[in-house]
């Protein structure tokens, strides 16, 4: 079609860093360890709010090949280098046992301002993630697109949970880490813009009166990047294998253009109000797949497998355009294998049942988290 977006695509993943012997989260970054990873990976490897974390990017890419290959090394690149310090990384939303009252912030000033501003509540933030940045021009686009995707959102948690433990005790949740991050202010689904005039007006108020810097500070579940001319998903947990990364990624990417798709068509995504789309969220966050979603046209809930189904045969022909059909596809094997917070409680019980107590059975997931993050 003529005039189509690029459609570019970019993932951030943020990994917890623990001490190759005892699986502990580490309370402080080894000292030159951002410098020397930097080295081998310029402007793609960061700290993060706490010493306990470090943020990969990587490049913006057409391919999804290229895209997972920038992962394996960055992946590999940053084990490695963590571990000629002692530490090792797992990607994973949460460490199963860690206190957060023992972790460190980073020395930055963005950070010393929201430690100050939002107290306890930022304090306990010992929670990973992972964005995947989309390529939408012009702006106008954007947020026409940013308008119609939040109902996908519950969608793609569902297949990402990995964080069901914190603090030594399962919290009976796929993914606590979204509990832990919707008592940040600016969280959670979007509102609704008919533009970026209206969006910047609201953005500009909050400035004026002191309350943020910049739009940065807006964390929703998907937003208007302010770094990049991109659509933000925020809402997925890390993956802790890599090919689930890949497939949600892929995912929404063939969404936004299933979207694109559509308005060329003078046609939208029916849009349903934040109200129904909380639900869905909330049943992904505390069930994953297990119990399914709303169906919100069918008044109905609907078991997740059968909505994948929906979701891939709506994504095909944007699947075939980007040449990903096999990473979408993969969202067959996430459904039957399970996601990281399923393994995490299968390695836990197994542990258990083999005669191990709870911190050796934490150990044992801890460990098993360590080796799939480089399982490629």
């Amino acid at each position: 079609m003529s005039n189509e977006p690029a459609f570019s695509i970019g993932i951030e993943e943020e990994y917890l860093l623990v001490d190759l012997e005892s699986g502990e989260l580490v309370d402080a970054a080894p000292e030159g360890l951002i410098e020397d990873c930097d080295k081998a990976f310029p402007d793609q490897v960061h700290p993060e709010l706490l010493q306990c974390q470090i943020e990969i990017g990587s490049r913006p890419r057409t391919n999804m090949a290229d895209l997972r290959q920038d992962l394996v090394d960055l992946r590999s690149i940053v084990a490695e280098t963590a571990a000629s310090y002692g530490v090792g990384i797992i990607a994973a939303s949460t460490h199963p046992w860690a206190s957060w009252r023992t972790q460190r912030y980073t020395v930055q000033e963005r950070y010393r301002l929201l430690s100050e501003r939002m107290q306890a509540v930022m304090q306990r933030m010992t929670i990973c993630g992972m964005h995947v940045h989309v390529g939408v021009e012009p702006n106008a686009l954007r947020f026409d697109l940013f308008n119609q995707v939040s109902y996908i959102l519950p969608h793609l948690l569902a297949l990402s949970t990995s964080s069901p433990y914190l603090e030594g005790r399962d919290t009976g949740l796929k993914s606590f880490r979204i509990a832990l991050y919707s008592e940040l202010p600016r969280t959670g689904l979007p509102e609704q813009y008919e533009n970026e005039s209206d969006f910047q007006r609201e953005v500009d108020l909050l400035v004026a009166t002191g309350v943020i810097e910049d739009a940065s500070r807006i964390w929703w579940d998907i937003r208007p990047s302010t770094r990049y001319p991109t659509l933000e998903m925020r809402i997925s947990d890390v993956c802790t294998l890599l090919d689930d990364a890949i497939c949600i990624a892929a995912l929404y990417r063939c969404w936004l253009r299933m979207l694109w798709r559509m308005k060329c068509n003078n046609q939208r995504w029916r849009r349903y109000s934040n109200f129904l789309i909380s639900q869905n969220r909330w049943l992904a966050m505390r069930y994953g797949m297990e119990r399914g979603l709303i169906d919100f046209g069918r008044g109905e809930m609907v078991p997740y497998p059968e909505l994948l189904e929906e979701l891939l045969e709506n994504i095909q022909p944007d699947a075939e355009y980007f040449g990903c059909v096999a990473e979408v596809e993969h969202a067959r094997i996430i459904v039957h294998r399970g996601t990281s917070a399923d393994r995490q409680r299968a390695t836990y019980a197994a542990a258990c049942a083999a005669g191990a107590d709870e911190a050796a059975a934490l150990g044992a997931v801890v460990a098993s988290l360590r080796k799939e993050t480089l399982d490629f």
